[in-house]
């Protein structure tokens, strides 16, 4: 039988710390779409069966379109997402995607035109919070339910 423990139930302390990026970005600019494309989309690269279907709900629940949610892997084959969406999904990707890469100036860049400064800086701290989400769900093996 496995000894592993969700955060909350392991350490309380290390629980809170994790809830303040959560706290953080519910102050943000960050629009609630934006959040649940970033937390769905790096979910999705990291593996975690867990987030993919609750964030893909909670996401439905915010008024995203399912469609969109389905075609998040394929974002770049689509018109479905504006131009700011499509910076927000490149920035996911190479900073989910960062061993032995460097995140691109085009890609960094092109977010600092299209978002500014500040709401890149909340875009970067929704995905190094989501990274951190996954891999203690999949640490922990959270699993999806029905």
């Amino acid at each position: 039988m496995s000894k592993r423990k969700f955060l909350k139930d392991a350490d309380a302390k290390a629980f809170d710390t994790m809830m303040g990026f959560e706290r953080y970005l519910a102050a943000s600019s960050l629009t609630k779409k934006h959040w649940e494309m970033i937390k769905i989309r790096v979910s999705q690269l990291n593996g975690c069966a867990y987030c993919i279907d609750k964030h893909s709900k909670d996401a439905i629940k915010a008024g995203e379109s399912p469609q969109r949610i389905y075609l998040l892997p394929v974002w770049r084959e689509t018109n479905f997402f504006t131009n700011e969406e499509q910076a927000i999904l490149a920035l996911a990707e190479e900073m989910t995607l960062i061993a032995g890469r460097n995140v691109s100036d085009k890609v960094y860049d092109n977010a600092i035109e299209l978002l500014g400064q500040q709401y890149t800086t909340e875009v970067m701290m929704a995905i190094v919070a989501m990274n951190a989400w996954n891999r203690i769900g999949i640490t922990t093996e959270r699993k999806a339910e029905i």
